[in-house]
């Protein structure tokens, strides 16, 4: 005869694999929701079983968090510098942490921003990291800029990625009317070294470089994360 108490299979199945039925039950969700890569890196065994399902549980959190708009300093200004709080999908390898770190925007919602008042004859100096060069171009553009070059933080630690594992970001150049390289002295070498540090924070090295290059010159930093001495400040921090 049958018995009338119920089976449960997911735990009968941890028993016999010889795992936790907790172990059953993130495995079933990283199965429904997970993008290809994380599946990709737990075949390898460069994430565990543990570490993938506190990256759902993570992306799950931070569903609806939006950065906030506070109001830009008054003044006019030659120089902006911007780390912008890119918005990535999931699937995509950069920063996957990202939206747990600080809240994001699209890149249609950073093009609209409303900007301080720019001087004429102005520069942007505008970070984006390798899957992201696009969307920087389309904003370089949309504030009124032309691309110049960029050059490239070797963060000397390698990241994750699908064609190549990201090991460096890249600090776009662009001008506005008629704006003056560094003198020749001043000018670097295009790739810079040092290894990354607390998640999103650049090197202090670009601030000192911005300020020995061009003087006194007005500048403000968007989306600052910290405030500093002769910089003006904007971000939701």
């Amino acid at each position: 005869c049958q018995s009338s108490d119920k089976v449960d299979t997911k735990k009968e199945l941890a028993k016999i694999a010889g795992v936790s039925h907790d172990t059953i039950m993130r495995v079933k969700k990283i199965e429904e929701v997970s993008p290809f890569f994380v599946k990709e890196m737990l075949a390898v065994g460069d994430m565990s079983i543990n570490e993938a399902y506190k990256e759902i549980k993570r992306k799950e959190r931070s569903e609806g968090k939006h950065f906030e708009v506070k109001p830009l300093p008054r003044g006019e200004y030659d120089i902006i510098y911007c780390d912008p709080p890119w918005k990535y999908d999931f699937a995509e390898t950069e920063n996957r942490k990202v939206e747990n770190q600080y809240p994001t925007m699209t890149v249609d919602e950073i093009c609209g921003i409303d900007l301080p008042e720019i001087a004429d004859n102005s520069l942007l100096l505008l970070w984006a990291t390798a899957p992201k060069l696009p969307e920087a171009l389309k904003v370089i553009r949309a504030w009124g800029f032309t691309y110049k070059t960029h050059c490239i933080w070797d963060k000397e630690k390698i990241g994750m990625g699908y064609w190549f594992r990201g090991q460096h970001e890249l600090l776009m150049v662009a001008t506005r009317g008629h704006f003056s390289p560094p003198d020749v002295g001043d000018r670097q070498s295009s790739i810079y070294r040092e290894a990354r540090g607390e998640h999103s924070a650049k090197p202090t090295y670009f601030y000192e470089w911005i300020e020995k290059s061009f003087g006194d010159r007005r500048r403000i930093e968007l989306f600052s994360r910290n405030a500093r001495d002769g910089w003006s400040s904007w971000g939701n921090e």
